[in-house]
């Protein structure tokens, strides 16, 4: 008999979980608390307990080539950048063309998960539920538990002093939703993250001020880079990634600076923070700079105190009638449906073997999917992980020791200790491309570049110099996929597609000699070649 697999969620990650099973030839069961699919990408003016939402007109930060399921493309006619009800068209596309939604249960909220009985000699899982609609529960045995909850769980709520005398409106950037009834406010937002800059850059075009309080500033980064082409797509070849770990970090550092700078000059703006780009999970943000350029969004410094209807900052300064305050303070992560004899978080920290398994469980039978913060998209890692997680369950992989186990959750915690600053945001940072490879080896799909230069040189360059793509882990391994080496090769066509919606003058332009340019290219190309042939 096939085995039976419990999956808790429905949305980015828990979809691809579901399949990843088919794939598996086990069955899944899918348990969905809300009536639909989509998780946190479907806009919902009205938010769940514990289950956040994106704003009416939130735009994915990652590329479409680079957000896709590994074998399933975003369509040619999506923009670059997806706005949120294209995210969600695409997640009913792929549901939709693997057969995903008839394994869904809509209105059904996992109450416990723990360990049979027989745990002990099959790794069995107990898993209550109910019916939010009828309020009928029941209890199942599985042979595996796949948690597809997500992170953005829990409001993370500060507490001010004088907050609770403020008589304006307070509400945190989960329930914010757009900018109806946000006309002419004089509007706080607190926080400088990805949700933060959002909600200021677009309040402020409706409200009568904006202010933007932050402890510490931020590096904005820009979802479009040179020529217009989306900055993920740019620098994420494996080419980049083996520069940047070959190159002294006080370079990397230097060159990122500079080119932050060359957009918006973080000095002049007074947004400079006190540590290096890549010390913070990035903020991403095209349209800060001329929001602050218009003075149409104020940046100040971190919070003193809330009076009745004003805010005092530590560089002594007040702002008078405010209106209403953006927490824009981030999230608090758990698993409360997990038996907390089986595992529990701690300050947002996950003690996981790859953010996935529990190192102190012989039976590997559980795994937490996509509850990373990747410098990237979680959508490619969060169905890598659950490629490795069915085949580990299943008993086609095998996991190193406990120890082994222990010691790289160890080594983890020590490398993002010194790489970013302290904060409670930053406990399951990973880089895309490298943490990808890691699970890929484990699982046996990770591209071998030298194989391909003799094979096959024209996808070799595409895939150690172009974008490292997710169908770069179907081209080989188990359950690889015979379209990947065109989506590969096609990528960039996709990307351009939706842009060419008129004609074009024909054009003669002088040519510019860049010989030097090309010398340096070929120089470094020939060095990084020598790295991936003699290692």
């Amino acid at each position: 008999m096939p085995k039976k697999i419990a999956v808790i969620g429905a949305g980015a990650s828990g979809l691809t979980a579901v399949k990843c099973c088919l794939e598996q030839d086990m069955e899944p069961v899918c348990y969905e608390r809300s009536g639909h699919i989509g998780g946190l990408w479907y806009f919902n003016d009205e938010c769940l307990k514990g289950q956040a939402s994106v704003s009416r007109s939130t735009i994915i930060n990652s590329s479409k080539e680079m957000m896709s399921y590994s074998d399933f493309p975003a369509p040619k006619e999506y923009p670059i950048f997806m706005h949120n009800t294209h995210v969600l068209n695409y997640f009913h596309l792929y549901a939709e063309y693997f057969g995903v939604k008839n394994y869904i249960h809509f209105n059904t909220e996992v109450l416990m998960v723990s360990k049979a009985d027989t745990f002990e000699q099959t790794g069995q899982w107990k898993v209550d539920v109910r019916n939010r609609k009828t309020g009928i529960t029941e209890t199942n045995v599985f042979d595996g538990v796949l948690v597809c909850s997500g992170h953005h769980a829990d409001k993370n709520l500060p507490s001010f002093h004088g907050m609770k005398s403020f008589r304006g409106r307070t509400l945190h950037s989960q329930d914010y939703k757009g900018t109806t009834g946000y006309e002419d406010k004089r509007v706080l937002v607190i926080g400088l993250g990805n949700s933060g800059g959002d909600a200021a850059v677009e309040l402020s075009r409706v409200a009568s001020r904006v202010f933007l309080s932050t402890r510490s500033g931020a590096w904005v980064f820009s979802r479009v880079s040179e020529s217009g082409k989306p900055s993920d797509m740019l620098f994420s070849s494996r080419f980049f990634t083996k520069l940047q770990n070959t190159l002294p970090m006080s370079f990397v550092t230097w060159a990122l600076r500079r080119q932050l700078n060359q957009k918006m000059d973080h000095d002049m703006y007074a947004i400079r923070p006190n540590f290096q780009p890549g010390q913070q999970h990035p903020l991403c943000n095209d349209d800060l700079p001329n929001r602050l350029a218009s003075g149409s969004v104020k940046l100040k410094t971190d919070v003193k105190r809330i009076t009745e209807n004003g805010v005092e900052f530590v560089d002594g300064t007040f702002e008078d009638d405010i209106d209403v305050i953006v927490l824009a303070t981030g999230y608090i992560f758990g698993f409360p449906f997990i038996d907390k004899s089986v595992f529990e978080v701690e300050n947002n920290k996950l003690n996981l073997f790859k953010y996935m398994f529990l190192p102190e469980i012989e039976m590997q039978t559980m795994a937490v999917i996509g509850c990373v913060q990747p410098i990237g998209s979680t959508i490619p890692i969060a169905e890598m992980q659950s490629r490795l997680a069915c085949r580990v369950i299943k008993g086609e992989v095998t996991l190193p020791s406990r120890e082994q186990m222990l010691a790289d959750i160890r080594k983890k915690e020590v490398i993002m200790s010194h790489r970013y600053v302290k904060s409670q945001r930053h406990t399951i940072q990973v880089d895309y491309g490298p943490f990808m490879d890691e699970i890929a080896e484990l699982n046996g799909c990770k591209p071998d570049t030298k194989a391909l230069l003799f094979s096959d040189f024209k996808l070799w360059s595409s895939v150690v110099f172009g974008p490292c793509t997710p169908y770069q882990y179907r081209l080989m391994g188990p359950n690889k996929w015979d379209g990947a080496r065109d989506a590969i090769l096609s990528q960039w066509d996709r990307t351009v597609y939706p842009l060419g919606t008129r004609p074009l003058p024909i054009t003669e332009e002088a040519p510019r000699s860049k010989a030097w340019l090309y010398v340096i290219y070929l120089a470094i190309i020939g060095y990084l070649f020598r790295c991936y042939l003699f290692g």
